[in-house]
This record gives C-alpha cells, sequence and structure tokens, in this order.
C-alpha cells in the first residue's frame, strides 16, 4: 500500500507538471534551437504605436560599456522619420541626457539585466504617426559616461509596426538591433545550418530567400527552416510577408567566413592605402592588420557588398590583406570601405580623402567631391581618385630662409579668417609680407574629428580635412607662400590619434583598445589626449615614416612642427598630472632620444633642410643632444615675457632667450612669448597688470607700447622666433573666450586703429633688421635680463647691438658699464647717443632703446 501510495502521488506530479507545461514557453523552439536572449529583448515581437511594450537590456551584449553595473541606468530616446536623412538624424528626443528622471529610469530585473515599459504614444507625446518609421535608443548611466550600444557602437533600433498592414520579424537566429538587421552571432561557416523561425503580425504567405533566390515558404503566421550557408563573405536573407494584399519585408545580414587565400604581395604595390598602375590598368589596395580572421573590400564598385570576388588575400606573414582590381574606370571616382571579420566596416588608413556622413554638411560644397553613398554602407568612406587633375607647382625651386633667421607666423585658419580657407588664406599673404614674416606655421590640416576643432584631434594622417579646402588649394597656397619667399612649416601631430581612427577601432572593444600594434593600451605619459601611439613598434614606426615622407613630397612643405614630441616614449610615467610625474616624463629618456634620431634621419635622408621643430620641454640635457642632430626645440617664455609686460618683475627673467641658459652652443629653439596653447598677453596687460599712480599697464595704449619693448627683446635675441597670429596687433581676447579651443572673434578691425597698426609697423621693423642683420643669427652674446632693468649685447665683427629697457612701472637709473660706455646709434629714433663719458642714463617706466655701433640694414 505504501508502493502504491507513492507511485500515485508521482502520477499526481507528473501530471500537474505537464499541465504547467502547456503555459509555459518551451525552452527550445519547434526546430530545435535553444531561443537566446539578445542586447535587447521585447515582450511583444513587434512595437506598436498605441501599445505598451517592455524593452529588456542584456548589459553582457551589445559594446557591454555598461558590462557588471548594478546602479541606476537610464533610456535615451527618439524616433527616426521618414524626413531623416540618415539613421543617425534622431528626431522628437523624448529624453534629456543631462536630467536623470524617473519617466525614462530602467528597472534592474533578478537576473541582473534591466528593463522599462514605453507606451510610444504617451512617451513621445506624438500626434502624427504615419511618418514614423523606428524608435532610437541608446541606455546610459546616470552621468552619461558609459552608454550601451551595439557591438559595432552604433545606436539601438527597433521598426514601429502598423496593425493595419503585416509585419514581419525574426524570431530566429538572435539579432542585433542596428539599423540594417544583423545577426547576434558574428560569423558563421562555409555550410553551416542556420535555423530560421520567422512571425509575421497577420497571416498570410511567409517567403525565405537568400541573396535574391527563395528557399523556403509557408502559410500562416510562421515560418521554420534551417538554412544552409553555402556562399562566403554578406549573405543577405529576406523575410517576406504577403496578406491581404500588402506585403512586408525584412532583411538580415550574415557574415560566412571562407577560406582566406594566403599570397604574398606582389613587386610594386604598397603595403597600405592604394597603388595605382595606369599601364596594366590595375589599382591595388592593401591594409595592415594583424591578426584578422578575413578582410572585404566594399566600394560603390560592388554596391558595397562583400562578396567572393572582393575577398582580400593575405601575406603569408598574416600582417597585409591585399586585393587588385582590373575593371575599374580611370575616369571616375570611387568610395570605398574595408570589412573586416564579417563586423566592422572601416576606411582606408592611408586614404587621401575621406566621406564623413555625420560632418561633411557643415562642410563647404566642393563640386568635384564625390556624394556619400547613403543607404549602401555607413561610417566614413575613404575615396579613390582616378581622374583627377595634378596640380601643376609654379614654383619648382626654393630658397629657405636659413634656419635661425626664422621669423614664424603660427595661425589657426579657422580663427584667422572669416571664410575659412586656403583661396582666402592665400589672399592673406600679402599681409605677411607687409609684416616681413618668413615662414608660417598652420595648426593641424590633417583630416581631425567633427569641423570645429585646433586639429589636435586627428583620425587619417594622409588626409586633408575638407573643412579649410581642398587639396589644390592649400598647394596652391604653398606655391603661392614660395613665390613670395616663405617658407611653410605644417603641425604634424603624430603623439596620438582619436576614436574614428581605423587603426583604433581596428582592434577595439567597448571603446578600449586590446592588442594594438600601434597603440599603447593605457598612454605612458601624463597630458595624453586620444590613443597614444607607441614608437617603438615597428608599424607605428613604418606608419609615422610614410605620414612624414607623404606630406614632404605631395605638399612641398619646407618643415614640420612635431606636436607632443617628448610623448615619443615608452618610458612609463603614468597618466597622473603632479608635478612629480611631469618631472619624470620631462627626465633625460635615451630610448626616446633614438625614436626621435630615427625619424630625424629619416627626414634628413629626404631633405637635409627640412626644418625639424619639437614641442619638447624635456630636461636641456635630451633637448641638447636633440639639436646636436640639428632638431629645433619650442622655447615657451610666455610666462616671463607676461610677467614683464604686466610690470610684475620678479618672475620675469628672459635669460632662457638665449643659447647658454639651455647649455647649448647655438640657438636650437624657437622662441615665442605666445602661442596657440598659451594665454594672449595684452588680455593679462589689461586684466592683471601693474600700475603706480598715474602709470598703468591695464591702460590700452601703455599695454600696448610694452608690447613693442617685449617684441625688441624678442626678435632681436639671436636664433629663430615665433609670432601667434594677431600678437603683432595686441590681441586681447582670452584664450579661454568660447572655451580653451574654442572659435574666437576675428579682429582685422584692429588695423584701423592708429595705436594697434603701430604695433604692427613696429613689428615689422624689427622683423626687417633681424632679416637684414647677420648678427641676430648667433651674435656672441651677453646678457643681465633678470629683474626690472635688462639688457643684452651681441657682438659680431665690427658689429654691436645693445637691447636694453625698463619693464618695471616706476623710474629706474641704468648704470652702464664700462665696455657699452661708448657712441651708439638709435635705431628707433635715428639720433647718436654718445655715451663715452656717461656712467648712467634714466630710465621712465617702459623706456626702452635698441642701439648698434653701425646703423642696421633694413629694407624698409
Amino acid at each position: 500500500m505504501k508502493t502504491n501510495k507513492n507511485l500515485g502521488y508521482l502520477l499526481v506530479m507528473v501530471l500537474w507538471i505537464i499541465a504547467c507545461k502547456k503555459d509555459v514557453k518551451p525552452d527550445v523552439d519547434p526546430i530545435g534551437e535553444e531561443i537566446a536572449q539578445g542586447l535587447v529583448t521585447l515582450s511583444n515581437d513587434f512595437i506598436y504605436w498605441d501599445e505598451t511594450t517592455t524593452l529588456t537590456f542584456d548589459l553582457t551584449k551589445g559594446n557591454k560599456e555598461l558590462a557588471n553595473h548594478s546602479g541606476d541606468l537610464f533610456l535615451h530616446a527618439g524616433l527616426l522619420l521618414t524626413s531623416s536623412t540618415s539613421e543617425k538624424e534622431w528626431k522628437e528626443v523624448a529624453t534629456a541626457w543631462d536630467k536623470n528622471l524617473d519617466t525614462y529610469k530602467l528597472k534592474r530585473e533578478a537576473d541582473g539585466r534591466y528593463s522599462i515599459a514605453i507606451h510610444p504614444a504617451s512617451f513621445f507625446k506624438r500626434t502624427q504617426t504615419n511618418d514614423v518609421t523606428h524608435i532610437a535608443f541608446l541606455v546610459r548611466n546616470a552621468d552619461g559616461s558609459k552608454v550601451l550600444r551595439n557591438v559595432d557602437g552604433s545606436d539601438m533600433y527597433w521598426a514601429i509596426s502598423s496593425k493595419q498592414k503585416p509585419h514581419i520579424t525574426f524570431k530566429a537566429p538572435t539579432v542585433q538591433p542596428t539599423f540594417v538587421l544583423q545577426s547576434e552571432k558574428q560569423s558563421f561557416a562555409v555550410g553551416e545550418e542556420l535555423p530560421i523561425r520567422l512571425h509575421a503580425s497577420q497571416s498570410g504567405t511567409l517567403k525565405l530567400s537568400i541573396n535574391g533566390q527563395e528557399v523556403a515558404t509557408s502559410q500562416g503566421n510562421e515560418l521554420e527552416h534551417k538554412l544552409q550557408l553555402n556562399g562566403t563573405g554578406l549573405q543577405h536573407i529576406e523575410a517576406r510577408i504577403e496578406a491581404n494584399g500588402q506585403h512586408a519585408v525584412r532583411v538580415l545580414t550574415v557574415f560566412v567566413e571562407g577560406d582566406v587565400e594566403v599570397a604574398e604581395l606582389p613587386a610594386g604595390i604598397n603595403k597600405n592605402g592604394v597603388t595605382i598602375n595606369r599601364d596594366k590598368h590595375e589599382v591595388s589596395f592593401a591594409l595592415t592588420a594583424p591578426d584578422k580572421s578575413s578582410a572585404f573590400l566594399l566600394g560603390n564598385f560592388n554596391d558595397f557588398q562583400a562578396t567572393q570576388d572582393y575577398a582580400m588575400k593575405r601575406t603569408p606573414d598574416g600582417n597585409t590583406w591585399w586585393i587588385t582590381l582590373k575593371q575599374l574606370d580611370f575616369q571616375k571616382n570611387y568610395t570605398y570601405q574595408f570589412l573586416i571579420d564579417g563586423q566592422l566596416k572601416i576606411a582606408d588608413p592611408y586614404a587621401r580623402l575621406v566621406l564623413d556622413p555625420n560632418h561633411d554638411g557643415e562642410v563647404a560644397q566642393n563640386p568635384q567631391l564625390p556624394s556619400y553613398p547613403q543607404g549602401a554602407t555607413q561610417g566614413i568612406v575613404s575615396v579613390l581618385s582616378l581622374n583627377n587633375t595634378a596640380y601643376a607647382w609654379q614654383t619648382t625651386t626654393f630658397n629657405r630662409p636659413d634656419a635661425f633667421d626664422l621669423v614664424i607666423y603660427e595661425l589657426h585658419v579657422r580663427d584667422f579668417l572669416d571664410q575659412r580657407n586656403y583661396k582666402t588664406l592665400r589672399d592673406s599673404i600679402s599681409y605677411l609680407k607687409r609684416l616681413g614674416v618668413n615662414a608660417v606655421e598652420l595648426m593641424p590640416v590633417q583630416e581631425f574629428e567633427a569641423n570645429s576643432s585646433w586639429g589636435y584631434n586627428p583620425s587619417f594622417h594622409f588626409a586633408l580635412d575638407k573643412y579649410y579646402g581642398t587639396t589644390n588649394e592649400l598647394k596652391a597656397f604653398i606655391d603661392a607662400c614660395h613665390q613670395e619667399g616663405i617658407a611653410v612649416i605644417l603641425d604634424m601631430v603624430l603623439n596620438h590619434a582619436f576614436g574614428q581612427s581605423p587603426m583604433v577601432r581596428l582592434y577595439q572593444q567597448s571603446g578600449v583598445l586590446t592588442n594594438n600594434p600601434w597603440f599603447n593600451i593605457t598612454p605612458t605619459h601624463p597630458f595624453n589626449v586620444g590613443y597614444d601611439f607607441n614608437h617603438e613598434s615597428l608599424l607605428t614606426q613604418q606608419f609615422t615614416k610614410d605620414v612624414i615622407a607623404f606630406w614632404m613630397e605631395e605638399f612641398k612643405v619646407d618643415g614640420f612642427r612635431f606636436d607632443l614630441s617628448k610623448g615619443f616614449t615608452q618610458k612609463n610615467s603614468g597618466t597622473d598630472e603632479s608635478d612629480g610625474a611631469v618631472q619624470q616624463w620631462s627626465a633625460y629618456d635615451a630610448s626616446r632620444i633614438a625614436i626621435w634620431k630615427n625619424y630625424n634621419h629619416f627626414i634628413r635622408e629626404r631633405d637635409q633642410d627640412f626644418y625639424v621643430i619639437l614641442e619638447h620641454f624635456a630636461e636641456d640635457r635630451e633637448e641638447k643632444e636633440l639639436a646636436s642632430e640639428g632638431m629645433f626645440l619650442w622655447n615657451n617664455l610666455n610666462h616671463a615675457f607676461n610677467e614683464a609686460t604686466m610690470g610684475w618683475n620678479d618672475n620675469s627673467d628672459l635669460k632662457r632667450l638665449f643659447a647658454d641658459a639651455h647649455g647649448f652652443e647655438k640657438p636650437y629653439f624657437v622662441s615665442y612669448m605666445e602661442s596657440h596653447d598659451e594665454e594672449r598677453l595684452m588680455y593679462k596687460n589689461l586684466q592683471y597688470g601693474n600700475t603706480n599712480g598715474n602709470y598703468s599697464t591695464k591702460e590700452l595704449t601703455t599695454a600696448l607700447e610694452r608690447m613693442k619693448q617685449a617684441a625688441a627683446f624678442l626678435l632681436c635675441a639671436p636664433g629663430p622666433k615665433m609670432i601667434w597670429q594677431f600678437g603683432e596687433l595686441g590681441y586681447d581676447m582670452s584664450i579661454d573666450e568660447n572655451g580653451r579651443t574654442g572659435e574666437k572673434p576675428l579682429k582685422w578691425d584692429y588695423l584701423k586703429d592708429s595705436q594697434r597698426y603701430s604695433l604692427f609697423a613696429h613689428y615689422a621693423r624689427l622683423i626687417d633688421w633681424k632679416r637684414q642683420n647677420a648678427i641676430f643669427r648667433n651674435g656672441a652674446i651677453n646678457h643681465n635680463v633678470n629683474g626690472a632693468l635688462k639688457y643684452y649685447v651681441l657682438k659680431e665683427g665690427g658689429q654691436e647691438v645693445l637691447v636694453v629697457g625698463n619693464f618695471d612701472v616706476v623710474a629706474h637709473d641704468f648704470t652702464i658699464p664700462e665696455n657699452l660706455q661708448k657712441s651708439w646709434y638709435d635705431n628707433l629714433t635715428g639720433i647718436t647717443r654718445d655715451w663715452r663719458s656717461t656712467s648712467s642714463i634714466p630710465l621712465t617706466a617702459g623706456q626702452y632703446y635698441i642701439l648698434s655701433i653701425n646703423k642696421l640694414n633694413n629694407k624698409q
């Protein structure tokens, strides 16, 4: 009896479990596959405008930026309308990024996922619905520092369905909520079976096709099929429902990996970028991408479809992918990308021109610029120009100024001209000629992220940023400068790259670098921005040399100023910006010196007289060793000069103007009072200047006169000098105006102000003297430039030059050293000053002299 009771009990339990199971979804679907949860799971198969749907997010999927997060999360959502020009153009954004409201706060589920129920009509408060196509959404943490997106970094999307029309969705395989629907599984093998399960909102005829070939059909609202994947590359699986005279289509793309052909790179083909062989009518594409499984060439020549004909070969060392095309029309321009491992689309890192769908709309349209392949692909694309006319250089020989005679004018095209383009900049050469400078240094012009920028956020180092104009327009500017005897120096940014760089994106997961052959996973030094290049990597060295050679040869520039050159190190100082870390970073670094000697040697092999200028700021021992190789160092004297112009002289020592203070034999440094990166002297004069009685350096007239005095001390000292744009007019807008790197007001109206024009004329006069008199190149020096009374003496041959001035706000007597008690010519007034029997002279506040034994040569 006891056994019978137990058997009866078990039977009841089994029947009860079976009954319960009728109301529970099975763990597997009818085609025998587990039902997987994706990045986003919907409570309903379709989102209707007037029904509530719960979205559940798996933080371990997608870009995983919020993986292991357990705090508050918030939905950020908008709509795509028929008027949206791309999936990036959200409309009707219903959430505020900077407000954490309960309305769009997610609920944390017991399994660690997060969910939110939305009723679109209530959530977006929009009555018109016939133009809505998708909900676009992201999930962010409370401060917006981390964001859940798709695995490729794109926004998440889900189509809005209508009850009046049939719709169809993929229940299997698990899909990503990308705009162009993709499978969650990143790749499949040739011959692999892919279980498909379709569900339609209405009963009708369901059809399944792959690459245009129908493979299954069904009546009702569900279709199940095991699809064998026989092709390679991207396979387009189309689901179609026909019901009640209407139809709907949903396309899913999956990537199928085939066997990779291994072959050496043919002779004559570059290891990176495009090689054009017009004789053979061939174009070869090559990409460095170690440790990748597959690469396909996409372009408007194949509708951006990854097919076997466009599978790239891999070299035996596993580093390079390449393909040669023979069918291209050499009278056309093309757009192209690389598809890596079936998921990542990147532009060519060596592209000379790229199209950016998110930012090119702000760029003045160029009729020669190809249109973006809208609808065919996403992201930045490269441009292959096969029919461009080469620029015809007018100046084929240019005698550069001696490096020690340089007076460089640093300018930023965006903040120098209202039109912000090279055409207008070319028209401004006459202004630079009047000023007398013999070199122009352009802030970075390589393709940088967004448009309005200083340019120190590069992403494509071979491409000219379109914001300022075309390649030929920049070449015409350089050509015109050379015709006028003006050298052109480019600001070169090779310490780092930013996130749009294909070389960053190739080895990036959830915003973090992994196993990148060019970049450090974490920076090795303070003040790094973007992603830090590892310059001990042979691949990075090759890339850097390729960039250097390209700009030297293609644009015929005369020099580079290398940004953040002290960052070219693998000696890890950490990213802490404390004084101790900065001192450690600045300490002598033999490995960094070796890197720079290597690059300098590469440059000198191509052009012995090329200007190499480093923004280095390391200890003098290191800079001296670099200078011995012919490299020049930036010499920042902003603080000392500004203290002097304001009349605060305790910290105004100008000794670093001179080679002996650096331990150098010659002034291998470019000295400046202002640069793009320093506060403007006139701004601080007017805000913080010293005052004594009626004499105030805060007063405009006085402040401008003191700028003349400072310019005399700067420009008459030996060695190359630099002027920041509009410094010659007393520009007095703070560097922090509209944000440090933000757009600054143009002040060409200063030229109409007689006092400011007088400063311009003074600069022009000083520059003329510097260029016409060899003593300013490297004359023997004696100086005493600490304190309020400052002077220095230059000697060369029978010529001597004395610069003396009072930087205080009160008068002082200058005690004339015995060796200076002689007859002098006053170059500012044209009179003779006989000090042969004079031991002291009075100098009023701000008074100064530029004296010489013989009158200085001048052209003016």
